[in-house]
């Protein structure tokens, strides 16, 4: 008898690790296979991660914005260049690379400034609740009614010694305000939790509640907030850069190229020099959409299996 309740308990236990929810990086890589369009998508990130930071380690900045007068505005694959050159004889593709990376790399320290003090300020506010969130959310409504674009072009305008760290610091003062609401909303839902009462009782610190209890139940919502707020960071860099106001004008981007339409001329007889950096930015922020919904379906299906 005693080998059967053995091998039944063997046969228990089997059965509890089968039906056991899998675990987030399954569901996610699950969701992403089972979307053909989000999986395409995370195979077009990938690809142009590849183009741009992996090109970027054969060339040299400096000499990508040499300027060569004789090889101005060289149409598509003239004299080796497969996407023709600029205004001033600058190769397409070496400023593609570049710029996309650059404002990638833009859209990620806005995104990693944006999060962290958004996400600090969400938590507070939502646990602690009462005077203190009203408080808060007066602050949050204050930065967010303020005509953004404008005061972001005057801070470009009058910084000395302005630089990419400038742009990121002064994009992040007016982004972390959703992500804060964000982070809010999802903490109020958790404050009244059991396990967060218990941790009450039990006499842990607010702190320790807020980071070690509370902010691991709201990880997949973490995760989906930051690849879709990456998208929109390198939006609003490629804006700043198109209207003259956003990288320095040494740094490559993707907005400066695109920039290039504002000439009619360029638009009609040249379209070697926005149309590629045009599809580049359509295409990351395209996929990262669609990588973005297959993550909060991920998280949705995350939370139903628990």
């Amino acid at each position: 008898m005693s080998d059967k309740k053995k091998n039944a308990s063997k046969t228990e236990v089997k059965k509890a690790k089968i039906s056991s929810p899998a675990s987030s990086f399954k569901v996610v890589v699950r969701e992403i296979v089972k979307d053909k369009v989000a999986l395409t998508a995370f195979i077009i990130i990938v690809l142009i991660l590849l183009f741009t930071f992996g090109g970027s380690l054969f060339l040299d900045s400096s000499k990508v914005t040499e300027i060569n007068i004789i090889d101005a505005y060289n149409g598509w694959g003239v004299n080796g260049h497969l996407f023709g050159t600029d205004d001033g004889g600058r190769d397409i593709v070496n400023l593609l690379i570049m710029g996309g990376r650059n404002s990638i790399l833009i859209g990620l320290g806005v995104t990693a400034v944006c999060e962290l003090v958004g996400l600090v300020v969400g938590l507070v506010s939502g646990y602690y609740g009462g005077y203190i969130d009203a408080i808060i959310m007066r602050i949050v409504d204050f930065v967010q009614v303020l005509p953004r674009m404008p005061i972001e072009i005057v801070l470009v305008t009058v910084i000395p010694h302005y630089s990419a760290w400038s742009l990121v610091w002064i994009i992040s003062v007016f982004g972390w305000t959703n992500t804060a609401r964000y982070f809010r909303a999802f903490v109020l839902s958790q404050r009244d939790r059991d396990y967060v009462l218990a941790s009450k009782t039990s006499g842990s610190s607010d702190l320790k509640i807020m980071f070690r209890e509370v902010l691991p139940n709201i990880t997949s919502m973490l995760i989906i907030d930051v690849v879709l707020t990456i998208a929109g960071n390198i939006g609003i860099e490629t804006t700043l850069s198109f209207i003259g106001y956003g990288l320095p004008p040494t740094t490559p981007s993707l907005g400066t190229l695109i920039g290039f339409a504002n000439d009619p001329v360029n638009v009609v007889n040249r379209p070697w020099l926005w149309l590629p950096a045009t599809v580049m930015l359509l295409a990351i922020s395209l996929s990262i959409n669609y990588v973005g919904r297959a993550l909060q379906r991920a998280g949705d299906a995350r939370q139903r299996e628990n």
